[in-house]
């Protein structure tokens, strides 16, 4: 079934257009954040990918392909969107500006998007398992506890959008992809699909008809809603999950929107014999009629079906080494940092799967963000012989966009063992994200412009002489491929 409706229609623009309206993460002055690294290139795509021709994904924006950077070898999927096709390119812009804000193990990455005459490419993280849709398709209808998995997941990302003040209004099967064809069990689940996500405030009440009938909440039809839609959309997937067709059915959409209109939805006996009390009931508490009455992500990650029928992070607890590399990432300069975080972006998961998972397991709340609090307590289960005095340092200097909190991708590039980090086709990767112009060499105009989004402030500029003070070896100004990594290796 289509959608409801899109999102109002804006002004048409190019990509490289005006960008201060679009969503942001804010940063503390001096600091920098992920979408620092997620580079909006001019140059030719094809100069760095080689496009395979088999598509392994059609839409009515345009298609997915695979494609191997040149460079590094990395294998990438690549999502084709065609201007013609495309009535309001602003539309996208804000999905590419979300995209670029949101940092977490269940969201997929975006790691740099090229435009040309015709075309704007989304360079991403490729997912081989396939829609979460087509699984359904095959199994017909989950275990709890295998519906557990997937809910805890979907909940976990969406908790963490909603603290980052996104909310997502098309959460609907098709719009979650698994990173592996493994058992679900053990395939990491990702959202996809930014297109109809917005920017809201405390208390904002949005208007656009958006999403999908069978996953739509009353509010968003009657023009009058908030983030709570996305936890209806998230009682409706469970509810499929666990019986294979959903809650609201009709031979026509304008069937299906009567039904959701009214809330109206029964668990046929026969179908939910074998199903936990628990489960049902996380189900009426997602798919409360009324918004107030609504779980919220946190409170459905709480819940006993989940906190009982999902695993529990399977992650090892913090070890020493990683309390060494968070040490010795204090001490490093602005530059290695940055380029640790570029490069524990690039990384794929089954690199930092460890990490992945004590990141998980330390992220007490859920909120995909770890606190001082959180870190200490990961640190004292561990077992490892005393917290250190100057912890507080050590986060606020991983902590590298100044949000208090620490994201993942920070918490990656500040524990990340230096074997992975020194091979030379990540380095190489990641000195391209610096060289904008492509010359080989990185100037400080460049190192400003990526750093710092070109601010100038005695503090940026104390943080360039720095950086130019201890890399640039032969004192040309200018910081090349052979320094870089000397940089990067350096004990």
């Amino acid at each position: 079934m289509g959608n409801v409706c899109g999102s109002k229609s804006e002004p048409s623009s190019t990509m490289n257009g005006n960008s201060s309206s679009l969503p942001s993460k804010q940063v503390a002055e001096g600091g920098f954040a992920r979408a620092n690294f997620i580079v909006d290139n001019t140059g030719t795509l094809t100069d760095f990918y080689d496009l395979e021709g088999k598509k392994i994904g059609q839409g009515s924006y345009g298609s997915v392909s695979r494609a191997i950077n040149k460079s590094t070898a990395a294998v990438r999927a690549v999502k084709t969107i065609s201007k013609s096709h495309v009535k309001n390119i602003d539309r996208f812009k804000q999905e590419i500006a979300i995209m670029k804000m949101l940092d977490h193990p269940n969201i997929i990455k975006l790691f740099e998007t090229f435009e040309d005459h015709r075309n704007i490419y989304l360079i991403m993280e490729l997912c081989t398992g396939g829609e979460l849709f087509d699984r359904i398709i095959e199994v017909g209808h989950f275990t709890e506890v295998q519906a557990a998995i997937i809910m805890q997941q979907i909940l976990r990302a969406i908790y963490y959008m909603h603290e980052n003040h996104i909310m997502h209004r098309d959460l609907k099967p098709e719009n979650f992809l698994f990173s592996t064809k493994e058992p679900l069990e053990k395939s990491c689940l990702k959202i996809i699909d930014f297109g109809l996500s917005t920017k809201f405030g405390k208390d904002d009440i949005m208007t656009t008809k958006a999403g999908t009938p069978y996953y739509v909440a009353p509010q968003v039809l009657a023009g009058k809603y908030d983030e709570s839609c996305d936890l209806w959309s998230c009682g409706v997937i469970m509810y499929i999950l666990l019986c294979g067709y959903p809650p609201f059915y009709g031979e026509t959409d304008a069937d299906v929107l009567t039904k959701v209109r009214l809330g109206n939805y029964t668990f046929n006996a026969s179908d939910w014999k074998g199903i936990s009390e628990d489960a049902k009931d996380l189900i009426r508490k997602l798919l409360k009629i009324n918004p107030r009455d609504r779980y919220t992500a946190e409170q459905a990650l709480n819940h006993l079906w989940v906190r009982n029928k999902a695993p529990k992070a399977k992650g090892a607890p913090l070890e020493g080494a990683q309390i060494e590399n968070l040490k010795s990432f204090r001490s490093q300069n602005k530059l290695k940092k940055a380029a640790l975080h570029v490069i524990a972006q690039q990384l794929p998961d089954e690199e930092i799967e460890q990490l992945k998972q004590i990141f998980i397991s330390i992220d007490k709340n859920g909120d995909g963000q770890l606190t001082v609090h959180e870190i200490i307590e990961g640190i004292n289960h561990a077992d490892l012989k005393e917290v250190p005095e100057n912890l507080a340092e050590i986060m606020k200097q991983v902590d590298a966009d100044g949000s208090g909190v620490i994201d993942y991708t920070e918490f990656i590039a500040a524990t990340l063992d230096r074997k992975k980090y020194i091979q030379e086709d990540l380095l190489w990767a990641a000195f391209r994200v610096f060289d904008i112009d492509g010359d080989g060499k990185i100037t400080r105009k460049e190192l400003s412009q990526v750093l710092h989004n070109g601010t100038v402030s005695d503090l940026v500029e104390g943080h360039l002489d720095e950086i130019l003070g201890e890399v640039d070896a032969d004192g040309d100004g200018e910081i090349d491929f052979e320094e870089f990594v000397t940089m990067m290796r350096k004990q």
